[in-house]
């Protein structure tokens, strides 16, 4: 259980790290 939970937080702040690096470059894009 414990490695599932890290595991998840770790995919969780990864995609956000993602997702905002795609809006800092469409931003900055416009």
């Amino acid at each position: 259980m414990e490695k599932t939970k890290t595991g998840s937080a770790g995919f969780t702040l990864i995609e956000l790290l993602v997702v905002i690096a795609i809006i800092a470059i469409l931003a900055a894009m416009l």
